[in-house]
């Protein structure tokens, strides 16, 4: 993460970028979207968005079309651009459960089956069966968690995108990092994948 004014390997500083970009240089545009961009989608996917690239590139159409009211530093930077992404993801998920969605039937996705233990060792250490961890949390922790953990926002840039206290996000962090604690260690051979989050 770069801070405000810090140079990057390129020697061009955040401020320069934003400036550039809000005069409607396509190279900064181009150097947001590439920064910023997997961060997004990471989140969109960690939320369960049904085409996380898609729902980052309409984030950065609506970012874009604002650049130039925008005034703040890196670090609000990235709260605004999560602030867009959380409420794209929150609209998507109202308008799926408005409508439904048509599920294919899977041999795979079939729970009457139990899969193989090859199979499930493979689905342990994929990123969708650490994601799948989240979707057992509530929905405020899990929205924290993936903010925090795919993110990489810090607890005063989540408290802004979900338009919370900083201490409400602590609380939010240690209880969803207790419950993912007590659900792994539930498991036969469990690993230590969850660390104290610094706060």
């Amino acid at each position: 993460m770069v801070n405000p004014g810090d140079t990057r390997t390129d020697g061009v500083t955040f401020d320069l970028v934003l400036a550039a970009a809000q005069s409607g240089a396509a190279w900064a545009s181009a150097t947001l979207w590439r920064e910023y961009a997997p961060s997004v989608v990471g989140f969109a996917r960690g939320r369960g968005a049904r085409d996380p690239d898609d729902l980052a590139s309409d984030v950065f159409l609506a970012v874009f079309d604002t650049l130039s009211t925008f005034t703040g530093t890196e670090s609000e930077f990235r709260s605004y651009l999560f602030s867009i992404a959380y409420r794209r993801v929150v609209d998507e998920m109202r308008q799926r459960s408005r409508r439904g969605e048509p599920a294919q039937w899977l041999p795979e996705n079939d729970l009457r089956s139990e899969p193989s233990a090859e199979d499930a060792a493979d689905l342990r250490s994929s990123d969708e069966s650490v994601l799948a961890l989240f979707d057992f949390l509530p929905v405020d922790q899990r929205n924290v968690m993936v903010l925090r953990i795919v993110s990489d926002l810090t607890i005063e840039q989540i408290a802004d995108v979900l338009g919370k206290k900083t201490g409400a996000v602590k609380s939010l962090q240690k209880r969803a990092i207790d419950s993912l604690r007590k659900k792994i260690f539930a498991k036969p051979y469990p690993f230590r994948p969850l660390e104290r989050l610094p706060v």
